[in-house]
């Protein structure tokens, strides 16, 4: 019974990575065929919307703490 986790993590090892090998690739041959203009500016658009998305988390973690009673230190 004790190679069984041996055997799935080596697999999930394996296999995750012939994906995300191919994952890349696939990404790089479609990056190479887009135009550079369009693609900074989707790549600037996409780093906007996760600065606004991780700042709106961190909004809704210190208001729900604060509702809660939790002391995080902020003074």
């Amino acid at each position: 019974m004790d190679w069984v986790p041996i055997v799935f993590v080596t697999f999930k090892v394996f296999a995750l990575g012939a994906a995300m090998f191919f994952a890349v690739k696939w990404h790089y041959d479609q990056g190479r065929k887009a135009d550079t203009r369009a693609l900074l500016l989707t790549g600037g658009k996409m780093a906007a919307l996760f600065v606004l998305a991780v700042l709106g988390v961190g909004l809704i973690a210190v208001v729900l703490s604060k509702m809660l009673g939790l002391d995080l230190g902020f003074g």
